[in-house]
């Protein structure tokens, strides 16, 4: 409040040559009577359910510079409908706040003891302005045009001489397109679609349907405001919604935390029509579907996938499980989803190094079966690193397809499927020694260093492909090496693997590029020979 939004919003749309428009102005002109009235004859709760309205109808029908109310966002529906577009959030001191506002009838807010209102406002607004923001500018001490332009800098657009609109930005285009995979049904299951693209949730209702009555969301504890966003969307739409809250990563599956998810179920009256949901990492989407495919022998679930691992892998093939002492993913079921919305605006606030350990998985689905995967990176490793570069939306596609190809003709890991594991073998191995602390995307990438290196000495891979696996992998950050010391230890776990069979090892290796074979039985020799290449 005062932060001079409405000035700047407007010089801002100027700058860009679009239109301007804001929502407090939506109100008076749709009620007849100012804010601070509403306020007064309604109370505040009325005026925020009048708010929520506004902003949904303005973000719908504007393609400009918008200006929201101060209290918009504490709506967690509103909050999740601003993910993905670019949000700027204003900020100033309280003195200087106090000195623009004052005892201003017209803020309703701040009427008594401006300066104890003020700081009680941003200590319980702050973290939700910084949680939806793209950008933070400070204005204290700024003119309105200075303002507008450290706005323009934070969002990295440039003002058009002339008013006239700027080119749309690659995120742009990105919003307005989506993605659907087909991924086909096998063994008795539905088929189902994979959506790619930006602001997807709308989609989810449509996805559960009229049947179900319930809908429990599972999330991790670093995704609690989306999850309990998604619920109140949920709610909203007529469901009776809960959130269920678990740990985060690996941590989450267990089967103390599958059990405390079916309790939750249990609590809630879930039924064999009600949906479950899952919004998270592979590992919170891993377990979301194993709690499915367990409770009443099935129910139907959707997966939300965050993170790049999980958009082109675990959400993917409806593989579900969680880990025992014993491996990894060794207790599970097979259970496809309803569907999977892959929503590239959760990348956006995804640590580098959580984006980078995904591009793991990506670049398997190249060495394995779509080289174009593995161009599209070399030919700029450090874009590739980020949500931000040119062939973000691409790279997930075809990583997409990849799985959905295979899992579509082998459900149940029959016998193709089993290439989806190029470099898993080891990289559970090494999981499982570091007691699921490592990225799984980081060991997968020293297994798949460990597979070419095996395929090499087997007389399997030339020796260009082979160094190929090195130099991309590396190139984008991700590791070649583990202990050298542990290579008993990790022999033994890999004999627990799900693709061996009896006492016999067997891994994925290449007989060139994108021609994926089983190597079954090699000499141990030959192992430690390769490990020899990966061990430090």
């Amino acid at each position: 409040m005062g932060v001079g939004k409405s000035t700047v919003g407007q010089l801002l749309a100027e700058r860009l040559g679009v239109g301007y428009r804001d929502t407090d102005d939506d109100i008076v002109a749709a009620q007849g009577r100012a804010i601070a009235e509403i306020f007064v004859d309604a109370g505040e709760s009325a005026f925020r359910a009048i708010e929520k309205q506004a902003v949904r109808v303005a973000l719908a029908e504007h393609d400009g510079v918008l200006a929201l109310g101060g209290g918009a966002i504490l709506d967690a529906a509103t909050r999740a409908s601003l993910a993905g577009l670019r949000v700027v959030y204003l900020s100033m001191d309280v003195e200087e706040a106090v000195k623009r506002t004052g005892l201003n009838a017209a803020r309703p807010l701040l009427a008594v003891n401006p300066r104890k209102q003020w700081r009680d406002l941003m200590e319980a607004r702050r973290h939700l302005y910084e949680e939806v923001a793209t950008a933070v500018v400070a204005t204290d001490g700024r003119t309105p045009e200075e303002v507008t332009q450290a706005a323009l800098d934070a969002l990295e657009l440039t003002a058009i001489p002339g008013g006239q609109p700027p080119d749309p930005r690659p995120e742009d285009a990105m919003a307005s397109q989506v993605t659907r995979i087909q991924v086909g049904g096998t063994a008795g299951s539905e088929p189902y679609e994979v959506l790619v693209g930006r602001q997807l949730l709308g989609e989810l209702g449509g996805l559960i349907g009229d049947k179900a009555k319930r809908v429990a969301v599972i999330h991790p504890e670093a995704l609690a405001e989306t999850g309990d966003a998604l619920r109140a969307d949920l709610v909203g739409q007529g469901y009776e919604a809960v959130a269920i809250q678990v740990p985060n990563a690996e941590e989450a599956k267990t089967a103390e935390v599958a059990a405390y998810c079916w309790k939750a179920l249990g609590q809630s009256g879930f039924t064999r029509t009600d949906v479950v949901v899952g919004v998270g990492g592979g590992a919170t989407t891993d377990l979301a579907g194993f709690v499915a495919a367990t409770w009443l022998r099935g129910v139907r679930w959707i997966a939300v996938p965050t993170t790049v691992l999980a958009m082109v892998d675990a959400a993917v093939g409806g593989k579900t499980g969680i880990n025992t002492a014993e491996g990894k993913n060794l207790v599970g079921s097979f259970h496809p989803p309803t569907g999977v919305l892959c929503d590239l605006a959760a990348l956006d606030s995804l640590p580098v190094n959580d984006y980078v350990s995904g591009l793991a998985e990506i670049i398997k689905a190249g060495f394995i079966a779509d080289p174009v995967i593995l161009e599209l990176i070399e030919s700029d490793p450090e874009a590739a690193r980020t949500p931000a570069g040119p062939h973000t939306a691409e790279l997930i596609e075809r990583s997409i397809r990849v799985k959905a190809e295979v899992v579509s003709s082998d459900l149940k890991e029959s016998g193709l499927r089993e290439i989806l594991n190029y470099g898993h073998t080891l990289g559970h191995a090494i999981e499982k020694n570091e007691r699921y602390k490592w990225r799984h995307g980081a060991a997968v990438s020293v297994g798949m260093h460990f597979a070419a290196e095996l395929g090499r000495l087997a007389g399997r891979l030339d020796d260009a492909t082979a160094d190929r696996h090195r130099t991309i992998l590396e190139s984008v950050g991700l590791p070649l090496h583990y202990r050298y010391d542990q290579w008993p230890k990790l022999v033994e776990s890999m004999k627990v693997d799900k693709k061996s069979r009896g006492d016999m090892l067997r891994f994925i290796v290449l007989d060139g590029l994108a021609k994926p074979t089983v190597l079954e039985g090699p000499d141990p020799a030959l192992l430690l020979a390769a490990y020899g290449e990966v061990g430090q």
